[in-house]
């Protein structure tokens, strides 16, 4: 699969929603976007694991604002606006998107080991 139909792959997720396991849903928002310096790859997105009742998301992988990234002090990098939450109340690490199949491989990847450490049985 190209580069060029993993983002039409991502993109034809926008608005979608699916059960992942009994009583949890996966949400996409994936929309083209002009390309910036906060978003180069020309796409604005969040993929998002949460109950289906609400509330906080359990992992959000998105590029909705910066996040500071973490480690050393000698390191003076920019914020990342590509991201992710790993658990509800994660601010944010800075995620390092390479391409769409990726960054759907890794959300999938996260809902699984979510799923799996809150015993919540699932197919994925």
């Amino acid at each position: 699969m190209t580069e060029g139909d993993e983002l039409d792959l991502l993109l034809s997720l926008d608005g979608a929603s699916f059960e992942a396991a009994q009583g949890y849903v996966v949400e996409f928002t994936a929309r083209p976007t002009r390309p910036t310096k906060a978003r180069p790859h020309g796409v604005d997105y969040a993929l998002v694991l949460r109950a289906k009742a609400g509330g906080a998301p359990f992992v959000r992988f998105d590029n909705a604002h910066g996040v500071p990234h973490r480690g050393g002090k000698h390191m003076a990098r920019p914020e990342a606006h590509d991201h992710w939450h790993r658990t509800e109340r994660d601010p944010g690490r800075p995620y390092d998107f390479t391409s769409a199949g990726r960054l759907l491989e890794d959300f999938w990847r996260e809902v699984k080991r979510t799923l799996d450490e809150k015993g919540i049985p699932n197919d994925l």
